[in-house]
């Protein structure tokens, strides 16, 4: 579960560079909050594995990712913090694991991914398949084995992603498809707090 947090930490901070759209400045994006939909593929499966959720992200980063089903948890980004709480039997129970320490070294580098700045980035090297499609691919042979791409497909319009996919292997896949997605619209303080 830590490895896909991550991975999908990785994906979302990914997220605000999308909004710029072709020959827009990312600086103007100050929040942007969706539902997804993540399925997890494998070969292993007859079906893929189904969650729903929602996120908002403040900037400059702040984040609450929360899944609502099939468990209820959510993970919150903000102020160099990182937390997680699971729902169990109705109250929420700090997660306090070591995997949250492997979450704040991509927080580390949320900045300039806000900021469109891929290449200051030594982990992926960037591409553009075309206007809507980035492609980011692991530059150390070690991360490969985690993550072999993430492949980005922009919305239509300025500040919405469709989806992101991740490639874990050649039978192994995530994908995350975003649904009303808002841009710009003010956030209260109090959401990027564990309940």
């Amino acid at each position: 579960m830590i490895r896909a947090l991550l991975t999908l930490l990785l994906c979302l901070s990914l997220l605000p560079f999308a909004t710029a759209g072709p020959g827009a400045e990312a600086a103007a994006l100050r929040s942007v909050q969706a539902g997804f939909v993540q399925q997890k593929h494998l070969q292993i499966l007859t079906r893929p594995l189904v969650s729903r959720g929602t996120f908002a992200f403040q900037a400059p980063q702040s984040l609450r990712w929360e899944y609502l089903e099939p468990l209820h948890s959510i993970l919150i980004m903000h102020d160099g913090r990182v937390e997680k709480a699971v729902e169990r039997d109705g109250r929420f129970e700090r997660d306090t694991g070591s995997g949250l320490d492997a979450m704040q070294v991509i927080l580390r580098d949320l900045g300039s991914w806000l900021d469109g700045r891929f290449a200051d980035n030594p982990m992926f090297s960037v591409s553009r398949r075309d206007a809507r499609t980035i492609i980011l691919a692991p530059r150390d042979p070690g991360l490969e084995t985690v993550i072999s791409s993430i492949k980005l497909r922009l919305g239509r319009e300025p500040g919405v992603m469709e989806s992101v996919t991740i490639f874990e292997g050649p039978d192994a896949w995530t994908r995350l498809t975003f649904t009303g997605t808002v841009v710009n619209r003010d956030i209260p303080a109090d959401i990027f707090r564990l309940p």
